[in-house]
């Protein structure tokens, strides 16, 4: 689904992504985690085609980026970034906003056919949010907004899903069911990239984990194998210990003396 090969990106004079490997098939929920800066708002800008490498090879569902038209390919990828809600208008009712992601509108203009409408009822009911079906898109709470995201995105179908820290700005409670929702509705996708430098985000539903450090990935495979106190160490640069809870990894801090 997904092959980065030896990626490099550099802005000026300044390296970015140095060496990138990564290899995502299908059935796979990969979470790529790492501190603020390391580089992985970069590596989602490349996969859906925002931007280029300065070398190194980008497929992305059996496509080769600079060889394919990415806005067909991105029809097939369900984006959940920081600056999408901005874009959209608060005043618009809820399920304008959903149909919008059938393709890809910000705004609706044209009648919309009852079926759509009601695809659109039943995709919001999956998230649990069918009584804000009619109310405007600004007057819901942080995690409200996402979950419509979700299910605005799977309106189109997507092949893959993915995700640029959809948890930030949420308290403990938002949370937790907007990743609800997420296992729910990663059944019907056939592979999940999800970005967050917060570990405890990395529900049973993920499957693997890519670990990044100053623009490189310096760990990658199941999560188990990538969620240890001296990878983790070494990423952070902090001690730390790493406790699981029903397949769900907690982390803390350990001070010294």
């Amino acid at each position: 689904m997904i092959e980065l090969r030896d990626i490099v990106w550099r802005r000026e004079s300044r390296t970015i992504l140095q060496g990138v490997d990564l290899t995502v098939k299908e059935g796979e929920r990969w979470v790529l985690l790492g501190r603020n800066g390391c580089g992985k708002s970069t590596l989602l800008e490349m996969l859906t085609g925002y931007l280029f490498p300065t070398s190194g090879t980008v497929d992305v569902l059996g496509h080769r980026y600079g060889r394919v038209d990415v806005r067909e390919v991105r029809k097939q990828i369900g984006n959940i970034g920081p600056s999408l809600i901005e874009k959209l208008v608060g005043r618009d009712p809820v399920w304008e906003i959903i149909v919008g992601g059938i393709n890809a509108y910000l705004r609706i203009y044209e009648e919309i056919p009852d079926e759509v409408k009601a695809r659109a009822r039943e995709e919001l009911d999956r998230v649990g949010l069918g009584s804000r079906f009619d109310q405007p898109f600004g007057t819901l709470s942080q995690g409200e907004r996402k979950k419509v995201l979700l299910a605005r995105t799977m309106m189109a179908d997507p092949k893959l899903l993915i995700m640029d820290e959809p948890c930030a700005g949420l308290d403990l409670f938002e949370r937790e069911k907007f990743l609800d929702s997420l296992e729910t509705l990663s059944r019907r996708v056939q592979g999940i990239l999800y970005v967050t430098h917060h570990i405890e985000e990395i529900v049973p539903l993920f499957t693997h984990v890519a670990l990044m450090a100053e623009g490189r990935i310096i760990a990658a495979g199941p999560k188990r194998e990538v969620l240890t106190r001296e990878l983790l160490q070494g990423a952070y640069d902090v001690p730390v210990d790493v406790r699981w809870v029903n397949d769900r990894p907690w982390i803390t801090v350990e001070k010294g003396d």
